[in-house]
């Protein structure tokens, strides 16, 4: 299934480039050169789809960046995520597009600014029935005691409240007892300079479920097999899964797609998914990760507005299995994009 282009465009394809991170471990910048490489993939496919196409990585003000690009002429295909690791920079950005006029692929600036930040993204999920997993904010400086007990369930997994990409999270990021919270909490508050989201920790399967268009439409699912990890190791998507080609995480943690899943199961993920998806007002294309319980019941762990678009990422293997090749991906998000502008204005 190719999506069928009508008319060309002129791109710019808008990436961060960061030189530096402000916060967090140095091997973070991984997912910052990953952002790199996804920017001349598009740009790669765009081009040979006959788009004309212009690569811009944004080291400064985004307001500076496109002086040459008027938006009456060009479509911004937004992959900027803020320099040097900068909290909420993406939403800044998407907004600064939309005010100087841009049709941009992808979320707008309120979407990226709520599921970015975990703990609203999940309190307006859980307040409106999506099932997510029980969690805790825990801020800075908060007293981690014997008066938590009654309350947190353990295992409990322990991210950094407003980061993505598996930032902030290995095999020590999930905690049985108090003591480990303490020591991942402090870790969190102390390498990312934010608050540490602690949630209960669903032991089972994780799916990934991608979500684009308008109406919105599910990709086929995918499943992480985590079946080739020791049974002490943390069944997760560490940042070594993610990232780190030479680690046995990485090589071990392949996501099936399509997932091999009963009928009422996926149904139940796709319709919590885009349950999910409709509720934060998603746009353009994004991803659902959830969990299922071992008693089959599937929990929101993640929205991801705006997610890895790579040719090895998991949305473009769901949109593959769907029968779209890299380029016909690229178009249909940028086609989409203008639909949106259209809706939008």
């Amino acid at each position: 299934m190719n999506f069928a282009r009508r008319e060309t465009h002129r791109v710019v394809v808008l990436f961060n480039a960061s030189e530096q991170l402000i916060r967090g471990d140095a091997r973070d910048m991984l997912a910052e050169q990953g952002v790199v490489a996804c920017a001349h993939e598009i740009a790669q496919a765009l081009t040979t789809a006959g788009h004309t196409v212009e690569l811009l990585p944004l080291r400064g003000d985004v307001e500076l960046a496109l002086t040459d690009y008027l938006p009456s002429e060009w479509i911004v295909f937004n992959l900027a995520e803020g320099l040097d690791g900068r909290m909420f920079e993406e939403a800044r950005i998407a907004w600064t597009l939309e005010a100087m006029g841009y049709t941009i692929t992808g979320a707008r600036g309120q979407h990226l600014a709520l599921t970015t930040h975990k703990a609203r993204c999940k309190a307006l999920l859980a307040g409106q029935g999506v099932p997510t997993p029980t969690w805790w904010n825990l801020h800075p400086g908060e007293e981690i005691g014997p008066a938590m007990s009654p309350a947190v369930v353990f295992p409990a997994i322990v991210k950094p409240v407003a980061e993505d990409a598996s930032i902030g999270l290995d095999n020590a990021a999930v905690v049985n007892s108090l003591e480990e919270l303490r020591q991942r909490a402090a870790y969190i508050w102390q390498r990312y300079r934010q608050s540490a989201l602690v949630e209960t920790f669903v032991d089972g399967r994780e799916f990934n479920v991608a979500i684009w268009g308008t109406p919105a439409e599910v990709l086929p699912l995918a499943e992480i097999d985590f079946s080739a990890l020791e049974e002490s190791t943390p069944l997760i998507v560490s940042y070594s899964a993610k990232w780190e080609t030479d680690t046995f995480e990485y090589a071990h943690t392949p996501a099936i797609c399509p997932a091999q899943v009963e009928d009422s199961l996926a149904e139940r993920i796709r319709q919590v998914a885009l349950d999910a998806w409709k509720l934060v007002g998603g746009v353009g294309y994004g991803r659902v990760d959830l969990r299922v319980s071992q008693e089959g019941a599937p929990y929101v762990i993640e929205v991801n507005c705006n997610p890895d678009i790579s040719a090895d990422a998991g949305f473009y293997r769901a949109a593959k299995a769907a029968g779209y090749s890299y380029a016909a991906m690229a178009e249909h998000i940028l086609e989409e994009a203008l639909r949106a502008k259209s809706a939008y204005d």
